[in-house]
């Protein structure tokens, strides 16, 4: 299982890869692994700004559907657009072409309550 340096996770298996202002988020490759082939993913907040743990949409798999929190406040620019015909990106490259949004993010101050690699590799092992 890859648990890449550059991002940051969440307890909840979001990931974040900060560009400047911008970040892409996602869900870890454990998180994928533990729902299953993934069927659709249900975002309906683009353009809204969120604060940090709110919930920015959903997935669904096979057996079950999960929300998605906001690792960090910001504002949703942006969705997968790729995601809408190919949810199973998020299987198969959850860290790469299976990001699910790109914010801009409001406080940075709060990406330091975020997870390293070497801790969100101890809280899932």
């Amino acid at each position: 299982m890859q648990f890449p340096i550059e991002l940051k996770y969440t307890k909840d298996h979001e990931w974040l890869r900060i560009e400047n202002d911008f970040a892409y988020i996602g869900i870890t490759e454990f998180a994928q692994s533990e729902l299953g082939d993934i069927v659709f993913v249900d975002l309906d907040s683009e353009g809204e700004t969120l604060d940090k743990e709110e919930v920015f949409g959903s997935i669904e798999a096979v057996k079950t559907v999960s929300d998605l929190f906001m690792p960090v406040s910001g504002e949703v620019m942006e969705y997968n657009q790729l995601l809408n015909d190919n949810p199973e990106l998020i299987n198969s490259d959850p860290y790469g072409k299976g990001w699910i949004i790109k914010i801009k993010v409001s406080d940075m101050h709060e990406l330091t309550s975020l997870l390293d690699s070497a801790a969100y590799k101890e809280l899932v092992e």
